[in-house]
């Protein structure tokens, strides 16, 4: 199943993915492996981005970051799940986030 990339999968295959990599990631965690844990999460971050609907999220518009509170990133385009812009406050890079990430 992991060479079926996510954009191919249906939801409830995404959403057994999601459990698989978050148990995984708790394993990782467990044991003290922070870089495996690390990837493990942004890999299930990737997925979820999946199971949401892009049309949702609107340039423009203001989000909070998933577990960055206090943090807000503004949406200046979409390119599939991914939201192109910036943080707020920040340096003004622009940059790209899973819309997993956006709340």
């Amino acid at each position: 199943m992991n060479d079926v990339r996510y954009s191919l999968m249906s939801p409830y295959e995404l959403q057994q993915e999601i459990a698989k990599l978050t148990e995984k990631a708790r394993k990782a965690e467990q044991l003290g492996m922070e870089n495996e844990y690390a990837v493990l999460e942004r890999k299930a971050t990737m997925a979820k981005a999946y199971l949401l609907n892009p049309d949702d999220f609107k340039p423009g518009e203001i989000y909070q970051i998933e577990g960055d509170p206090g943090v807000y990133f503004k949406i200046d385009y979409m390119n599939g799940v991914f939201a192109w812009g910036y943080r707020l406050g920040g340096t003004g890079k622009e940059e790209a986030l899973p819309i997993s990430m956006l709340k």
